[in-house]
Formats: structure tokens, C-alpha cells, sequence
């Protein structure tokens, strides 16, 4: 079993980049975020491995950090997820932008990926909504909080204020973002007014 490899890049083409590792040369598959982020022909190259092990191939997906790896762990745990629609949707977001749509139950931002459709979105932020915290990539009250927008049990003024915001333009993302922070400099009982204002504020950084 390979779990990471550490060479130089030999080949970058399509969906995969070739490693040398003391003169023998793997071929690692890669999220588009991944090929793009690790460097060019002649550079030296880290990336964690998951090794398919197959009847007939062996198969290495690489990733530039073990919480994308894990987040390709995850997402084929969703039925009609495989790895490569795993790699497609770790390729259109980062882990960043995959908690915050799982937390705020956002199934078209996960359909923005290539080959995800609505279904799959859908099953894809439904199921990994308990499973999500766990990889990080939001702190502990943002996702709770985004959990709540997410699923409609948010408070009146936090749900008031995320809905004037997302009027004015902004994402639900951005939305639920701004309203996070101006909780946490505000408190849990400040009126919408108050957060919607704070929210500005903070989007304006």
C-alpha cells in the first residue's frame, strides 16, 4: 500500500502527473486544484496517496493534503459517488467550500462540479452533513451556526439578516460568513439590524 510519495515531477497531462521516485515513475491521479497548485516539470513534488487496488489495475490518486484525501474518502462514501466524481467535485471546491455547503445544505454549489447532477448533490450534502465537521475546514460555532441556516432552525434575526444580505447580492456562503462573524462580535441576542450592519461590515474587509 502507498501512502504518499515524495519525487520529482516528471509529466503533468490530463488528469494525472508522473513522479519520479529514484528513477522509478508513478502515475498519480488529481484533483484539477491539485494539478494546478503542486508545480511544474523538474520540481520536487509531495503528494498523499490513495492506492484502488482493482482485478485487473492498480490505481494512485494523489493529493497535495491529507484533508483532501480524506474528503475523497468521504465523498465516495455517498452512493453514486465514485472516485471520479469525487475528483471532479475536490476539483471545482476546496475543503473549505465543500464543509460550508454541506453545512448550509447548499446542493447547487456541489452541483457546479462536472457530472454532478441535482440527485447527487443533493444525496452528497444530506449525507455528509454529520461527517463533515469532523474534517475541519470551519471551527466548531461557524459550522454549527451554518448547520442551523442550513436546515432552517437558525434564530429569526440570523436567518432575517443572512436573507437581507443574500438580496443585496451576496452568496449564501458570504452571507452566512458575515453573519457568523457578526454574531461572534455582537452576541446571540443582537436584533438583525445589528448583524445585517456587522455583516456589511465584515463583507467590506
Amino acid at each position: 500500500m502507498i501512502g504518499k510519495l515524495k519525487g520529482t515531477i516528471e509529466e503533468i497531462s490530463g488528469d494525472y502527473v508522473l513522479i519520479d521516485v529514484h528513477g522509478v515513475c508513478y502515475v498519480a491521479f488529481c484533483s484539477g486544484r491539485t494539478l494546478g497548485n503542486i508545480g511544474s516539470a523538474g520540481e520536487a513534488v509531495i503528494l498523499f496517496i490513495e492506492t484502488y487496488v482493482r482485478e485487473d489495475q492498480l490505481k494512485l490518486f494523489g493529493f497535495a493534503t491529507e484533508l483532501e484525501r480524506e474528503w475523497f474518502r468521504l465523498l465516495q462514501s455517498v452512493q453514486g459517488v465514485g472516485a471520479k466524481v469525487a475528483l471532479a467535485v475536490l476539483s471545482t471546491l476546496s475543503a473549505s467550500d465543500l464543509s460550508n455547503a454541506i453545512a448550509l445544505q447548499d446542493k447547487a454549489m456541489v452541483a457546479r462540479a462536472p457530472g454532478i447532477g441535482p440527485k447527487v448533490a443533493q444525496r452528497i450534502v444530506t449525507e455528509l452533513k454529520n461527517k463533515a465537521p469532523l474534517l475541519g475546514g470551519l471551527d466548531a460555532p461557524d459550522m454549527g451556526l451554518k448547520q442551523n441556516i442550513g436546515d432552517g432552525v437558525a434564530s429569526a434575526p440570523v436567518a432575517d439578516a443572512v436573507s437581507a444580505l443574500c438580496n443585496l447580492g451576496y452568496s449564501r456562503e458570504q452571507a452566512a460568513s458575515a453573519v457568523g462573524a457578526a454574531v461572534r462580535d455582537a452576541g446571540d441576542d443582537a436584533d438583525s439590524a445589528k448583524l445585517i450592519r456587522l455583516g456589511l461590515k465584515e463583507l467590506a474587509k
